[in-house]
């Protein structure tokens, strides 16, 4: 079968086309919903219709301002088969008004569950399910467990964020304990390289991509140093306490390279204090405040500035 467009070119093409690296996490919470669409019902049908709301009228807001969304599978599976039917509905709205679907689900098993996980999410084409443009996956039951994910997605023109070094406080249990005199973390980061350069295309860059978190700015450099095929989905941004400039050392000098994600401080902007007044018929205002002032923060405080000029290619860090 003839590989299709590699997704790294397709999300490098897309980040071009917004000038900005800035991707919204979609995750909804009941509790968080603005006053319009709160409900009060327990029922997982209700909420499941109120989140697909929520994050259709959120993609409203940012589809002409960003070139991704990653919506995280759980809260939609949370509420059983409702909220499966809701996140299908979500996904296709992504599609509808041109954005990148990065689905977060960090999937990760063996031999043929890890097939059949991978070509869930992953084939494209008319009998596909998910057809996403990405998938999150974990490594920690070793390297055979990602081969399924990796052959899948080369096939499809899709890509993978292998999770290397997240950016949760307890990260540091299983990721940087030291073997052969490297953490974990960098064994990782070693072996995604490889794949990602071997997957690289015209744009340098690979469809095997590593997430790695905003919180470990150090930790960022190196790994951005060692990684040059690598594209980095960095989490952490915003909520978790990263800032653009911590940020930063995940670009090449270009501004490439690299997508920040930012969930919650975007999709419930208006619980801010400056923004208390946009709580209920404004939300989407607020919204799109917030992601503008992202956007802007990205652009002052890393090589994304440089965006504005899509002659330029990437390939060399910052």
């Amino acid at each position: 079968m003839q590989p299709r467009q590699n997704f790294a070119d397709r999300l490098c093409d897309a980040v071009r086309a917004r000038k900005t690296p800035l991707v919204v996490g979609l995750d909804p919470r009941a509790s968080q919903l603005p006053e319009p669409l709160r409900t009060d019902s327990t029922h997982p049908a209700e909420i499941a219709s109120a989140y697909q709301k929520f994050c259709c009228e959120i993609v409203d807001v940012v589809a002409p301002l960003v070139p991704a969304v990653k919506p995280q599978m759980a809260f939609f599976e949370e509420q059983g088969p409702a909220g499966i039917q809701a996140l299908w509905n979500v996904v296709q709205h992504c599609r509808q008004r041109g954005l990148m679907v990065i689905l977060d689900g960090k999937r990760g098993d063996i031999g043929s569950t890890a097939v059949a996980y991978a070509r869930a999410y992953l084939e494209r084409g008319p009998a596909s399910s998910w057809a996403a443009d990405a998938l999150t996956v974990s490594p920690w039951l070793g390297w055979d467990s990602l081969q399924p994910f990796i052959e899948v997605s080369q096939e499809n023109g899709a890509g993978i964020f292998v999770l290397v070094r997240t950016s949760n406080p307890g990260s540091r249990d299983f990721q940087s304990p030291v073997a052969d005199g490297r953490a974990m973390f960098e064994r990782v980061a070693e072996l995604v390289q490889s794949a990602a350069a071997e997957s690289a295309g015209a744009s340098g860059y690979g469809n095997v991509c590593a997430v790695v978190g905003a919180t470990w700015p150090e930790e960022l450099k190196r790994l951005r140093d060692s990684m040059p095929n690598t594209i980095f989905l960095v989490p952490g941004f915003g909520a978790q306490g990263g800032t653009a400039s911590d940020v930063a050392q995940a670009f090449d000098r270009h501004g490439m390279g690299a997508i920040v994600n930012s969930s919650r401080k975007i999709i419930f902007a208006w619980e801010s204090e400056s923004r208390r007044h946009l709580a209920n018929s404004d939300w989407q205002l607020a919204v799109e405040q917030a992601t503008l002032e992202a956007i802007e923060q990205l652009q002052e405080f890393t090589p994304a500035r440089n965006l504005v000029d899509a002659d330029k290619r990437p390939g060399e860090s910052f």
